[in-house]
């Protein structure tokens, strides 16, 4: 199908996988599909293109909007609803409270002429949300086809492994498959791919290149990749605009972008300044630092769970190991400096104050590398062979309550000093 060929990138044989899953539109497929794999790994993106491509009905939904059973079944049953209506007749609207009663309305939502003789495709993003809500929930999904008796597919889509899912008392075992993280040539494809149509495709080549051989070793997910490569590229190209180069002077064209790209790596994953500001400090030349960075404010918006990393990375520097579980050290370590603290420390410290219910994805690890990168935690190595890594705090007080702060979190309540 070469219309997805030029639209899919670098994920040949996950396509290649789902269509043959998938079959022809009257066959019934597989009962439920399990998709993982990181962040920005081009799950979402894939299962979309694919059934809108293949014109096969389906529905998707994001288990983060839809946090509650009662809204992630009458989501599902609405947009089924919708699917299978006239474009004359107005759907009405469908109320639904248990998972039996969902059983019920779908077979009665699958009986419509549409939606008859084929496969009816749900598609779970961030399933592994689902694990939150009742027990009965995950079992059911996968069962479904078997439950409704009627062509249907349920596709989730996941960060964490499918192990992480399990439940202890068994279940119908979907079809898993894994999509890996792009490589360093898959990105350039895909980046190259977005080249302005005024400019020459080698010479967006070119700056991809650079730009990679600067973020990739900090930064490898495309969406972060494809914001940076569209907010510095006007700066690259800027000689080429004034007439100072062509677009075969790639030595200058790196020493024209070299010092801005250096900047950039200041806010990877932050978005601490918005584009038009960046546009704004390119132009004038100025520091990041002079209109907004970590060093000139106590107030820095970093994502959700950097935000409780930083702060449980902060009170394993300046608690005691030995006082996690009571509060009895009065001294002030403040005064001593941070402490080294072991990785599984950190992660203890993080589940317990974070309010929601957190897994050890692969996001919450790159969270951690990142603050490493922006040196707000430092990565000390390993007291030995069998140590894991250990790391310090390098924050100070005041920055680590206007963090808190951000997130109603009492961090004076958790320090030992001030007991």
């Amino acid at each position: 199908m070469p219309h997805l060929e030029n639209t899919v990138l670098c994920r040949e044989s996950q396509v290649s996988t789902l269509q043959s899953l998938f079959g022809e539109r009257h066959h019934f497929s597989f009962p439920s599909i399990f998709i993982y794999g990181h962040t920005a790994s081009g799950k979402t993106y894939v299962t979309q293109t694919l059934l809108k491509t293949l014109e096969l009905p389906h529905v998707f939904v994001n288990c983060v909007e839809c946090f509650t059973l009662r809204l992630l079944l009458e989501q599902i049953l609405n947009k089924l609803n919708h699917l299978s209506s006239s474009e004359n007749r107005c759907p009405t609207h469908i109320t639904c409270e248990t998972f039996n009663d969902f059983v019920r309305l779908f077979k009665q939502v699958t009986k419509a002429e549409s939606l008859k003789d084929q496969t009816v495709y749900i598609v779970l993003d961030k399933a592994e949300y689902l694990r939150d809500m009742e027990a009965n929930l995950l079992p059911g999904f996968l069962r479904l086809q078997e439950l409704t008796d009627r062509n249907v597919t349920v596709l989730f889509l996941s960060e964490i492994v499918w192990e992480k899912f399990r439940p202890n008392t068994g279940c119908f075992e979907p079809f898993v498959l894994y999509f890996p993280d792009y490589s360093i040539g898959n990105l350039q494809k895909i980046l190259s791919h977005d080249h302005p149509p005024e400019y020459s495709a080698d010479f967006y080549a070119a700056y991809i290149n650079i730009l990679l051989g600067v973020f990739y070793t900090v930064c490898r997910d495309l969406k972060e990749l494809r914001h940076l490569a569209v907010l510095n590229f006007p700066k690259y190209c800027e000689p080429v605009v004034k007439g100072e180069a062509n677009e075969r002077d790639t030595r200058k064209l790196w020493r024209n972008i070299e010092p801005h790209l250096k900047k950039a790596m200041q806010t990877v994953y932050l978005r601490e300044i918005s584009s038009s500001q960046w546009e704004k400090l390119q132009k004038d030349d100025t520091d990041p630092a002079q209109l907004k960075g970590l060093s000139a404010y106590t107030h820095v918006e970093l994502p959700y769970y950097s935000k409780f990393i930083l702060i449980a990375a902060y009170l394993a520097s300046y608690n005691p190991a030995r006082t996690d579980k009571r509060f009895f050290l009065k001294t002030s370590n403040h005064l001593l400096g941070p402490k080294p603290f072991p990785l599984d420390r950190l992660l203890a410290i993080l589940y317990s104050i974070v309010d929601s219910r957190v897994a050890p994805t692969a996001n919450i690890f790159s969270q951690i590398t990142s603050l490493v990168t922006l040196q707000l935690l430092t990565l000390v190595g390993h007291d030995d062979q069998l140590d894991g890594p250990k790391y310090k705090c390098t924050v100070s007080l005041d920055f680590i309550r206007a963090i808190a702060r951000t997130v109603n979190f009492d961090i004076i309540k958790y320090l030992y000093d001030f007991l």
